[in-house]
């Protein structure tokens, strides 16, 4: 369980060490692809952050599948396992669930971890409509524990410099936000259908499994979304089933392309798609302001494209690339010499220190976190697309 910290970590090496962190005890629900990337995530922290604030423990790992879970367990290095995320959110020595299952298992576990007292790092999009995901924000509201949704982009160095940039007023007043995220993995009919293709257990497709990043990063960077109008396209109806025995109806979309009004006057596009050729995890967005522009490429992780209207050489017109590996860089200051690139792992990284820095030191999790209020509100844009696309009309985007 717990014990009490004797330091503030700026995440800088100033010497001392890790006999005053706070130990806090992990408990995952989840242990494929991003439950090896949380587990990565707090292998790490204890000796790239250091002096630590927080040492996470990893107590339990929880998977539907016994056999798959109990080796997942000794692979990442769990104490123990469980195939019930009952048992794993009321484990007295859980202090934070870390929810990365499918999406029709974050509601419930969720809101029984905050009634129990555990604080919540719940993977993106938060739930599968913004029902669901308001009781979720209410829920650990009323329990006061500590709560971030996983949109994980906003710890990208070349994202964070851009935030501090647009925050500093550097390009003025903003025009323009477009974004887009592509992939092809689903383009063959030949792959059975998967959970990410059922509303029941995902609640929508591209709009929010990729759409709601982009979403996030629209609200993080830009501001609030006013309006908005969607339309989607599911381009193959039925797959084959998972047992080989039939086909499967598609219930969710395929794509989307969405047009927003911003609440400070800027204007934009959204668009995701999984049948993209040759995209594999290709998400950019652009910015246009009246002083500059900013463009940034997630398969270009490390650099941030820039240009300035009163800078640039006459003679030399148009963007240039800035390498953002320098030390006083966003994050860079506790890993390599500039010029050492980091990779998509290390925003895990960065994240996850954040949030258990937050509870270790009881800080906030905002601005630079997000947290379930954010997973929220990027639910309820994410219905209005769907609406929009549903009824053919521009949706106003209002929270309760």
């Amino acid at each position: 369980m717990a014990k009490e910290v004797g330091f503030v970590n700026q995440g800088k090496a100033t010497g001392g060490d890790a006999s005053n962190a706070k130990e806090i005890g992990i408990g995952l629900l989840g242990y494929a692809f991003m439950g090896k990337a949380h587990t990565n995530a707090f292998k790490k922290i204890p000796y790239i952050y250091w002096p630590p604030a927080a040492i996470p423990k990893l107590v339990s790992v929880c998977g539907s599948h016994e056999d798959g879970v109990r080796e997942a367990a000794a692979r990442y290095g769990y104490d123990h396992y469980t195939t019930d995320w009952r048992k794993l959110v009321t484990d007295p020595e859980v202090d934070v669930f870390d929810n990365v299952g499918p999406n029709n298992l974050h509601a419930e576990p969720c809101i029984a971890a905050a009634k129990a007292g555990k604080h919540v790092l719940c993977e993106k999009p938060l739930a599968r409509n913004a029902r669901e995901a308001k009781s979720m924000w209410d829920a650990v509201r009323e329990a006061s524990v500590k709560h971030m949704c996983g949109f994980s982009y906003r710890f990208v160095p070349a994202i964070r410099l851009a935030k501090e940039m647009l925050d500093a007023g550097e390009l003025g007043e903003i025009y323009h936000f477009r974004a887009s995220y592509q992939q092809e993995w689903v383009m063959d009919v030949n792959p059975a259908h998967v959970w990410r293709l059922s509303k029941e257990t995902s609640g929508s497709g591209a709009v929010g499994d990729l759409g709601s990043h982009i979403i996030d990063l629209a609200r993080f960077l830009v501001g609030e979304v006013e309006t908005i109008s969607g339309t989607t396209r599911t381009f193959i109806p039925e797959r084959p089933s998972a047992d080989g025995k039939g086909t499967v109806k598609v219930d969710v979309d395929d794509a989307f392309e969405a047009v927003v009004r911003f609440k400070n006057g800027a204007v934009g596009t959204l668009e995701a798609s999984r049948f993209c050729a040759g995209r594999k995890n290709h998400m950019t967005f652009e910015i246009n302001g009246s002083k500059g522009s900013i463009a940034f490429n997630l398969e270009k992780l490390n650099s941030l494209q820039v240009y300035f209207r009163e800078e640039q050489n006459p003679q030399l017109h148009g963007f240039r690339e800035v390498l953002v590996t320098e030390s006083d860089h966003p994050f860079y200051s506790v890993w390599w010499p500039h010029g050492h690139i980091l990779g998509w792992e290390h925003a895990h990284i960065h994240e996850i220190n954040h949030f258990l820095n937050a509870i270790a030191m009881n800080e906030s999790v905002e601005p630079y976190g997000a947290t379930f209020e954010d997973g929220y509100k990027a639910a309820v844009i994410c219905d209005a697309i769907l609406v929009s696309a549903e009824t053919h009309t521009e949706q106003q985007i209002a929270y309760e």
